[in-house]
């Protein structure tokens, strides 16, 4: 199974809408074993974020007014992902992992920025 990132609005009824990803746009996220061994790893726990390890027992849900400092978050990350494959025992070799985990964090700051742009919220399920 893999992790998805979407975009949501939050209805009158307090329920949720998930909106439909763009044409050009992905909604991969990881592997659901990166819940643990890379989103809510103590590499990234390291770095001070506080949404990314919420994954490693829950879905997480980023609401609109906390969009912008998840953001800041993903830019924490993404300015140390080597750090942050040093940190995972990889199934793979470290050089595809760093690719595969760059690939994911674009995805997930895309549907950060059309959230934000919405003023919507990010789903990691």
């Amino acid at each position: 199974m893999s992790l998805s990132v979407d975009v949501f609005l939050v209805r009158e009824d307090d329920g949720i809408r998930v909106l439909e990803v763009p044409d050009g746009c992905s909604d991969l996220a990881g592997f659901e074993r990166w819940r643990t061994t890379v989103w809510g790893s103590q590499a990234v726990r390291s770095l001070g974020a506080r949404f990314f390890p919420v994954l490693a027992g829950d879905d997480l849900r980023v609401d609109a007014d906390q969009v912008r400092a998840f953001r800041r978050e993903c830019a924490v990350l993404r300015e140390n992902l080597e750090d942050i494959v040093a940190g995972v025992n990889p199934v793979t070799t470290a050089g595809k992992l760093l690719g595969q985990l760059s690939d994911r964090l674009a995805n997930i700051e895309d549907a950060a920025r059309r959230a934000e742009e919405v003023g919507g919220g990010v789903l990691i399920w």
